[in-house]
């Protein structure tokens, strides 16, 4: 009997190594990936750059090189392209984040970060900016204090139903996020169908064409923080993942841990929606990736959808600007290839969600 417990902790223990190993295999390959596609997004577009010029350009902002390359080249580089990439990795990584976190909290496969009323309170700040002709600066703001109040009135009245919390946390999320899309087609419908209705419905599709620095600013801040909060606990998802009695059992605060997740969550969510727009699947498919190339185990998988999530935006935001002579919304894209994705999802994995 001795003898087999020592050879059960043997093979217990080599399988923790292999595991580890490979979810540090998997994070670099992903980062390699992301690097690649860093670099060739530059060089995508209606001027065309040279990956060669586009690393000596991004050089030359740390160390001093002789510039054998045109101004306007510089120009596109650091103040056209670069923000709308660091843009897209940031929201692409936010999501999935998010939308890992939340399937982990609520230990749901199906949720997905819009589930607290986050994208339907946020449209609905931004749409109400543009009916009062708001700039850019002002439909951000908007939106991210209407996704912040949706997401605080899902919480109070959660708080008013007794019963499993977790529960009454989504339900509740589903309620207001109804109601916050009842006031949005509201506004959609008393819009000026001419200039207001058509920003609107841009708006509400998703895309990264107007980034600039400034947005890139504001809304980098907010989600940075959180990504990192997220990442440092990673590993107290998987107490939560024992259940309630066990969690507290362990001496974790289940209630304080459940709200920073969500605070932290609604933040980059919310913030990612203002930079933008409304972009869905990302946070339902991203963990389902993640999930199968490094199993459940939150320590590994978070980490791995923060680079998954940043290169499939990214991929998904050059498609958009280069397969057709007009741009195309990122938020149809992620729509066309996150929706039949899912559905083969379901049929592969049948009832055997882990």
């Amino acid at each position: 009997m001795a003898v087999n417990n020592q050879k059960f902790k043997i093979n217990r223990s080599g399988l923790a190594g292999f595991n580890r190993r490979r979810g540090i295999s998997v994070g670099i390959i992903l980062a390699l990936i992301l690097i690649v596609l860093f670099i060739l997004s530059f060089a995508m577009g209606r001027y065309n750059i040279t990956p060669l010029d586009v690393v000596k350009i991004l050089l030359s902002q740390v160390i001093p090189i002789e510039p054998t390359w045109k101004s306007i080249m510089e120009t596109v580089i650091l103040h056209i392209r670069l923000p709308r990439i660091l843009a897209a990795m940031l929201v692409g990584a936010s999501l999935a984040l998010a939308g890992s976190s939340f399937q982990g909290l609520f230990r749901n496969p199906l949720v997905s970060p819009d589930i607290l009323g986050v994208s339907a309170g946020a449209g609905c700040g931004a749409a109400l900016a543009i009916l009062l002709n708001g700039n850019s600066w002002a439909i951000q703001v908007s939106a991210f204090c209407f996704a912040m109040l949706a997401v605080s009135l899902a919480f109070g009245v959660s708080k008013l139903v007794k019963g499993n919390a977790t529960l009454s946390l989504i339900l509740a999320g589903m309620a207001i996020g109804s109601l916050f899309n009842a006031f949005l087609s509201l506004m959609k419908y008393v819009a000026d169908p001419i200039d207001q209705l058509p920003a609107i419905t841009y708006w509400l599709m998703g895309s990264l064409a107007g980034t600039s620095n400034h947005a890139l600013l504001y809304s980098a801040v907010p989600m940075i923080a959180g990504i990192i909060v997220l990442v440092l606990i990673r590993w107290r998802f998987n107490v939560l993942a024992m259940g309630e009695e066990e969690a507290q059992s362990l001496g974790v605060d289940t209630a304080k841990l459940r709200l920073l997740i969500v605070v932290c969550c609604t933040l980059i969510s919310a913030s990612s929606v203002c930079l933008a727009g409304t972009v869905g699947w990302v946070g339902l498919v991203i963990p389902h990736i993640g999930r199968a190339l490094v199993g459940p185990d939150h320590k590994k998988l978070l980490p791995v959808c923060v680079l998954l999530g940043a290169a499939y935006l990214l991929l998904i935001d050059d498609i958009a600007r280069c397969a057709a002579s007009i741009e195309i919304p990122i938020g149809i894209l992620t729509a066309i290839i996150g929706a039949p994705f899912f559905i083969y999802l379901l049929k592969r994995t049948g009832k055997g969600w882990s």
